[in-house]
């Protein structure tokens, strides 16, 4: 029986023919009884009944071709077809080229015709707005679309950030490398012919299968990342570095959680775990007044000034007995010296760093003789001496933190640390000089 179907003209949009082999031009025949694949003939196989395999000459067929009106009488579906692909290469507007890629109609005609049909006619729009939604709900659990951040960093490429940020892309909102990156290597060699027997085709199918597993992996992960925002590594900190000490590691230790609760429960869950915390510590400042027979808030305040005066003082005799064993070590003196001076006026006492050791400090590097000395200032030559780093190894080290404070456009300790890789006390030293110097900014 036959029937038409909007068919394009364009042959290298199909399969050519099954009898000769040639590109397929309008109007041509699909068996309506093969497939799939459909099976389809030109005109001339057609009329000397063409039979291959299973098709057979008296199968019922239908005609394909788009010489057939849609919206306008004197417009073919092809032509509408043809309208719509110029003004997508053309551009909406270049009247005259959209004319000259179709050919058979003028820039009056095509104008008018896009803006009555496609631009002005409610309808017509209405029902290709339903059809997105309806195909955007169709594919809601299967594509998940990665969508961008509110505010993503645009880290340099190949800094310190990009590399925290796994390749991330902000102007595609995408990963240079994808989750599970070489799945698709398993299909490159994959064909489905007519061919093939029953076990191989499904041996096929079963690897296609695996493969959508696989895709469904990795937009699952990329939902995770959506949906609570981790692609902003340094927000995410930000946020995390306003709960106690004891809250941030609670909040790294039930990171690998997230992805089993939303977004919303997660943060309940942490800032309900914040709020326990603080209870916590008020049921005991409480037992504790309790316990010291304290029954009013204006006790309770006298009470905490003075035991903060006696833990002040209790600090005092702990620097002194520990001074007092080291009181050959000019050094140890001096740290005591200066901690109790911070004491004294009200200052956060700064970490002794004399260990219980006893043992002496190194004497500073002799740097006579040694290559890159030239190259140093006199507060650089200080330093590399009392930090024991010879001199070239130290222009290398400043070099690298320079590049990346200009690339960072400021550097933090945490970073300087990653770059160089030496002890974590002579990295800071030489952070701290960077900064105070001006070589560096500190973010």
């Amino acid at each position: 029986m036959d029937r038409l179907a909007p068919y394009g003209s364009d042959p290298f949009d199909k399969p050519p023919c099954k009898g000769c082999s040639s590109y397929l031009m309008e109007p041509y025949i699909k068996c309506a009884e093969c497939g799939p694949p459909p099976f389809l003939l030109c005109l001339q196989c057609f009329t000397r009944g063409f039979e291959y395999k299973k098709h057979q000459s008296d199968h019922s067929y239908e005609i394909m071709t788009s010489d057939f009106p849609v919206l306008d009488p004197s417009w073919s579906a092809q032509e509408e077809m043809s309208l719509l692909e110029a003004v997508m290469d053309c551009g909406f507007g270049n009247w005259q080229d959209v004319a000259n890629q179709m050919r058979t109609k003028t820039k009056e005609e095509c104008e008018k015709h896009y803006m009555k049909h496609f631009i002005n006619n409610p309808l017509f729009a209405s029902t290709l707005l339903n059809w997105k939604h309806a195909e955007e709900a169709k594919h809601a659990d299967t594509t998940i679309p990665f969508q961008p951040a509110d505010d993503p960093p645009r880290p340099v490429f190949d800094s310190l950030l990009s590399r925290d940020m796994a390749g991330y892309m902000p102007a595609r909102a995408d990963f240079i490398e994808e989750f599970d990156n070489y799945a698709e290597w398993d299909l490159r060699d994959i064909d489905f012919v007519e061919d093939d027997s029953d076990i191989l085709h499904a041996l096929k199918i079963a690897v296609v299968d695996i493969y959508h597993s696989r895709l469904k992996e990795r937009q699952r992960r990329k939902k995770i990342i959506r949906d609570h925002g981790l692609i902003n590594l340094r927000k995410c900190q930000i946020l995390e570095r306003r709960y106690p000490k004891e809250i941030q590691d609670l909040y790294e230790t039930m990171r690998r959680f997230a992805r089993i609760l939303g977004p919303i429960e997660h943060d309940k869950f942490i800032e309900s775990h914040a709020v326990e915390v603080e209870l916590r510590k008020e049921v005991k400042r409480l037992q504790e007044y309790r316990m010291a027979g304290i029954k009013t808030f204006i006790s309770a305040r006298t009470y905490e000034r003075l035991k903060k005066s006696r833990e002040e003082a209790r600090m005092k005799r702990t620097m002194l007995s520990e001074v007092l064993q080291y009181i050959q070590d000019s050094t140890a003196c001096q740290q005591w010296l200066t901690h109790q001076a911070a004491i004294d006026s009200g200052l956060a006492p700064p970490t002794p760093s004399s260990s219980n050791s006893g043992r002496r400090s190194a004497p500073p590097l002799n740097l006579t003789g040694l290559p890159g000395t030239e190259r140093l200032n006199e507060k650089e030559k200080e330093l590399c001496q009392v930090v024991r780093l010879v001199p070239g190894a130290y222009l290398e080290y400043k070099s690298a933190l320079m590049s990346e404070s200009h690339k960072q456009g400021g550097l933090r300790l945490a970073q300087a640390r990653a770059l160089i890789k030496i002890d974590v006390n002579k990295t800071r030293k030489i952070y701290d000089f960077l900064v105070r110097e001006g070589y560096i900014s500190k973010i």
